[in-house]
């Protein structure tokens, strides 16, 4: 684990979320979400989707200083007078999220467990997109069964919603997780145009590509990817046991130089396929590391998103 030169875990480390410190750990990360959050956003209520709303209006001459983006091409032809289509502010936001804790993400060499930063990207996520008569629902899934929460809003709702991702039992040894099926959950039946977050270590195949390129073409997607430092490299260390937890299987290999870089070179790999993927499904990409300040990375991340809306470079 890594500390601070008091012995101490850094003050930006994820809270302790398992055993009897859990309801502390609970109520601490909810103070640091809402302290830090506000504070590093500078006041500003910064969101997750942009604000204008995509709902189509009515049509309406066009004015000057009127955004030609949003000209109406069918009216202005029918008529010959420039026409632009108003669009409706859709002002309750519905936000699915598709918690991901399956074996591989009981694991954490750095500061906490990946799974204690799913949690976190949760309470996050039910931060950032409260208010307003917003809702916020989840699907929890740790391989061996899929847990619906469903779509409410309010502040209780929302710290029961934390509570229940935390709570979360561990999947048994060999229990391999199924993102494809908890996205394919998700998607059917349809629901109406909202916010879908996947927190997921997106670590084995891909085959959950194809559901989430289908919720990316319905709803304003967020993937958040959460990694740990020995996902992508090996350390120095001579003789190393590597465990599948997903499978049980366990190797003991000497990680020798060669090893470490054809581990390193095939974790990148890894990675860049999953990126990419993510880009094409239209997912706006996050990645949060077990041995990094989440919450800094958050608001770099909505930072950047807020700009791209206005039209300045991220």
């Amino acid at each position: 684990m890594v500390k601070n030169e008091q012995g101490e875990h850094p003050a930006w480390a994820p809270p302790i979320l398992r055993g009897d410190r859990l309801e502390a750990g609970l109520r601490t990360l909810e103070l640091d979400v809402r302290r830090r959050l506000d504070g590093l956003l500078q006041g500003n209520h910064l969101g997750l989707v942009p604000g204008p709303g995509s709902e189509p209006g009515e049509a309406r001459p066009y004015q000057p200083g009127d955004d030609v983006r949003r000209m109406d091409w069918a009216v202005t032809a029918r008529t010959t007078t420039p026409h632009i289509r108003e669009t409706v502010a859709d002002r309750e936001l519905e936000t699915w999220v598709v918690a991901d804790l399956s074996a591989s993400l009981d694991f954490g060499t750095a500061l906490c467990e990946k799974r204690d930063l799913v949690v976190c990207a949760v309470a996050a996520v039910a931060h950032l997109t409260g208010g307003g008569g917003n809702r916020i629902g989840a699907l929890i899934s740790n391989g061996a069964e899929t847990t619906r929460v469903p779509a409410r809003g309010g502040l209780a709702h929302a710290r029961g919603l934390v509570r229940r991702v935390a709570l979360t039992p561990r999947a048994e040894e060999g229990v391999r997780g199924d993102l494809a099926q908890a996205l394919e959950q998700l998607r059917r039946p349809p629901r109406r145009r909202g916010l879908a977050v996947v927190i997921s270590d997106f670590l084995g195949g891909t085959d959950w590509q194809r559901p989430l390129r289908a919720l990316g073409g319905r709803h304003d997607l967020i993937a958040i990817e959460v990694l740990d430092p020995r996902d992508v490299d090996l350390p120095d260390v001579g003789t190393v046991v590597l465990a599948d937890p997903e499978t049980g299987k366990q190797r003991e290999v000497h990680a020798s130089a060669l090893l470490r870089k054809e581990f390193g070179a095939a974790a990148q790999a890894h990675r860049a396929e999953v990126a990419g993927a993510l880009r094409r499904a239209g997912a706006a990409h996050l990645v949060l590391r077990t041995d990094s300040d989440w919450i800094a990375d958050m608001v770099r991340f909505v930072v950047a998103r807020k700009r791209r809306w206005s039209g300045g470079v991220a």
